[in-house]
């Protein structure tokens, strides 16, 4: 047995299934989670001294690699500092005024402590800005663990949701409609009926939580003009996307501007930071200005905003994103050859340093059901086939992968070695 095998027995008595986040107990893919001991650049290292090339980045957040020495350097001089005060600092004017500086759509910014509290807070306040009720998502995406956004779609077109998860209410459920994802004309069908009851549209502009699906033409751009016609928010979930995909987020890459914008993930440095922001009028609503109410202890905490503020300063890098794609690129277009060759049906999808893989016979996939429709079961023996040979993927075949700056060209030949390697014996 193996000292994984060991601590994941052992964590399963005070740790509900063993994780403290479910995709992390490998329930998609089978087997015992690694237990990781440290990581450092594109690297991870297991408790029992193995090392991967990682391709998961902490979900996200290591763009400029694990254990980034700036950004280290940086945190370890506001530790001498204190950890936490629970009082404005200085750092969280700075890292906000660059965040807006990143992203115009942001005039005004709340910071908050995880991606889940972002989105359940720029909801809440789109509802109270509005004074409607209804939201509308999308199948397959994902924002988090809020209750209005664990729901799936109901037993017919444009119908209310029903709750996906034990615990969330009924009513509350009712007032989410779930659509498909890339489907323009079932979002002017909705908005045609009950634009007026809707107070706003949430979306990953680029999903992220059902694989990497890019958004079709014109789709983001019907989410815009419903919104502006119905009085209605649109609101962009970057928390995935935003730093990762380009400088300005998904936004800048297909030039619509939200109403509101959740972030994660990179402005916290791989810390535990979120931030939601847009409108001026809009976020003068929020406490204590306004009336909706929004709160947190460890908002703003001054050693994740350190972490942040140094994250944002290093991609803004003249070539960074250049370099990021490039490799991307690389990577992705490699493994595809690599599963063609060897008569595997593979399509991909790519966005800056964000990608996915497809065991599909689809020219491309675009949305959940055709995600859905992949091969699952040769996703998972690739999945395993390649972290016996020391490669890091996401363990569900409906998650994206990820890139950093730190990924060399050695370390993309290598995975493309192990994947011609696993290809082989699928």
């Amino acid at each position: 047995m193996t000292k994984s095998q060991r601590l994941f027995e052992q964590a399963q008595k005070t740790i509900p299934g063993g994780v403290n986040s479910p995709v992390r107990a490998f329930k998609s893919v089978g087997g015992t989670p690694l237990f990781i001991e440290r990581a450092e650049g594109a690297y991870l290292f297991d408790v029992d001294g193995n090392k991967y090339i990682d391709y998961v980045g902490s979900w996200g957040p290591m763009i400029a690699g694990h254990a980034n020495p700036e950004v280290l350097e940086a945190v370890k001089l506001a530790t001498d500092k204190g950890l936490s005060y629970g009082a404005p600092t200085e750092i969280e004017i700075t890292i906000s005024q660059k965040i807006c500086e990143l992203m115009p759509a942001i005039e005004m910014v709340r910071m908050v402590s995880s991606g889940t509290e972002a989105t359940m807070s720029a909801i809440r306040l789109a509802r109270g800005f509005t004074g409607r009720d209804d939201i509308v998502k999308f199948e397959g995406g994902y924002h988090g663990h809020g209750d209005s956004l664990l729901v799936k779609a109901g037993s017919g077109m444009l119908t209310f949701g029903e709750p996906s998860s034990p615990g969330v209410p009924a009513d509350l459920a009712k007032h989410t409609i779930t659509l498909d994802y890339n489907n323009p004309e079932q979002v002017r069908e909705l908005f045609a009926k009950q634009g007026d009851k809707i107070a706003c549209i949430i979306v990953e502009p680029v999903a992220g939580n059902m694989n990497c699906i890019p958004p079709t033409e014109g789709f983001l751009e019907t989410l815009r003009e419903v919104c502006d016609e119905s009085g209605a928010l649109l609101i962009f979930d970057e928390v995935m996307t935003g730093f990762r995909v380009a400088l300005g987020g998904a936004q800048s890459v297909y030039n619509i501007t939200p109403d509101l914008t959740t972030l994660g993930k990179i402005i916290g440095g791989g810390m535990p930071a979120a931030a939601f922001g847009g409108r001026k009028d809009i976020m003068q609503k929020l406490s204590p200005l306004g009336p909706v109410y929004q709160a947190g202890t460890l908002s703003g905490n001054p050693l994740a905003m350190t972490a942040g503020l140094k994250m944002l300063e290093i991609i803004s890098r003249d070539g960074f994103y250049e370099a990021l794609t490039a490799k991307t690129e690389a990577l992705v277009s490699g493994i595809v050859e690599r599963a063609k060759s060897s008569g595997i049906a593979m399509t991909s999808n790519q966005l800056g340093g964000m990608f996915g893989l497809f065991f599909s016979e689809e020219h491309k996939v675009e949305n959940f059901e055709q995600v859905s429709n992949c091969d699952i079961e040769r996703f998972n023996a690739f999945f395993h086939a390649m972290l016996a040979s020391g490669i890091n993927l996401a363990p569900s075949a409906y998650e994206a992968g990820f890139l950093s700056s730190a990924h060399t060209d050695e370390d993309i030949n290598n995975t493309l070695l192990a994947a011609e390697k696993a290809f082989s014996n699928l």
